[in-house]
């Protein structure tokens, strides 16, 4: 895709290369990133493909390949990848906000000028799209948050967020898959299980997933 500049390449220990391009991250950039990975999926040498928000990072076996050969191949097919459509489900997450399962709605509404309820229907009106699966197993990293609604995380993180919390994170929106620490701004819960070890896939969500979110309840 002409106009767009190629990552830039770091080497991570000895067998990890990580791609990175700069901020900020965007779908079109998401897109590039996803189609990298499956490409560089059929590459001799190449193990996991571990895409990041705006960055990749693929571990390699030296032996089968190594860093000049690995980087020529990252930067010969970048300009031949296509953003494309994004091909992932539409899922629609319900969520009781407010009240005990919303603890920070009012903080968020207060910080945003809005009304408890506003804030609501500005965050259920919008479509998300799922960027990466990170820090917690099916915790899931969204762009697509309207941008009156970006909250700053709290002062002081909780030492545990209950499980399928959906929270406000700067610019993000996200949904805690299971009981741990976090400082996201906690405005409902989801009754729906983001991570099952047992099933297959074991996560609800996947990179490129588009999500809405569906008010069962608010409480304000």
């Amino acid at each position: 895709m002409s106009g767009t500049p190629p990552p830039r390449l770091h080497l991570l220990g000895d067998a990890a290369l990580l791609c990175e391009l700069p901020a900020p991250a965007t779908l079109a950039q998401q897109q590039r990133i996803w189609a990298l990975a499956e490409h560089a999926r059929e590459w001799p040498g190449v193990g996991e493909t571990l895409p990041g928000m705006n960055n990749l990072t693929l571990t390699f076996d030296p032996v089968v390949i190594d860093l000049d050969t690995l980087t020529a191949q990252v930067l010969e097919a970048w300009p031949r990848l296509a953003a494309g459509a994004v091909s992932g489900r539409l899922v629609e997450i319900p969520v009781a906000y407010g009240g005990e399962h919303g603890p920070d709605l009012a903080d968020v509404a207060a910080h945003t000028g809005f009304t408890p309820a506003e804030v609501v229907r500005r965050h259920t009106g919008a479509e998300y799209v799922v960027y990466l699966l990170g820090f917690l197993p099916g915790f899931s990293f969204m762009g697509g948050l309207p941008p009156e609604l970006a909250t700053p995380r709290r002062a002081e993180p909780r030492l545990a967020v209950p499980a399928r919390s959906v929270g406000i994170g700067g610019e993000q929106t996200g949904i805690y898959p299971l009981v741990s620490p976090g400082g996201w701004q906690l405005i409902g819960r989801t009754p729906l299980e983001l991570f099952d070890p047992a099933a297959e896939p074991p996560t609800l969500l996947r990179p490129g997933d588009r999500v809405r979110f569906v008010a069962e309840s608010v409480q304000t």
